[in-house]
């Protein structure tokens, strides 16, 4: 296992926030170091949620200690990939971050459930909504006008 630079607490406890977030959004961005470290944690979490018993609740909440995250992740999340036999993290490489240069991934649920939004559309294909053409014809009219 990898250790993260961090004592056991803290690890755990990192590990176990990141669950959370992956549970409640779906889809985090962080490093590629701590998305492979929480694939085998969110991996046992869904054969937790998948087993369904009152145990398998206890023992989530135990690692998770986040009441709303377990019952999205029992109610959601298992419901989501119960035909699936495992896998149920994908891990996507985003190359390295402008600051330090870590190299960054996105993790998220191969099981997507239904309704949730798509990668939000480039800066590019923004510009190209009928407003923004409104506008740039505006301009053409008044010069052609003067």
């Amino acid at each position: 296992m990898n250790k993260l630079q961090r004592t056991a607490e803290h690890r755990r406890s990192l590990l176990a926030n990141l669950a959370c977030s992956l549970i409640e959004h779906g889809r985090i961005r962080t490093t590629v170091a701590k998305a492979k470290a929480l694939r085998p944690v969110a991996e046992k979490m869904v054969t937790l949620g998948k087993r369904g018993d009152l145990h398998a609740r206890r023992q989530a909440v135990a690692f998770l200690r986040q009441k709303d995250a377990v019952k999205k992740l029992f109610d959601e999340v298992a419901e989501a990939a119960k035909e699936r036999q495992g896998g149920y993290c994908r891990i996507t490489k985003l190359g390295v971050r402008m600051t330090d240069s870590a190299p960054m991934a996105i993790i998220e649920w191969v099981d997507q459930p239904a309704g949730d939004e798509e990668e939000p559309e480039t800066v590019a294909e923004a510009e190209e909504t009928p407003e923004a053409e409104a506008k740039e014809e505006k301009p053409k009219a008044e010069a052609a006008a003067e």
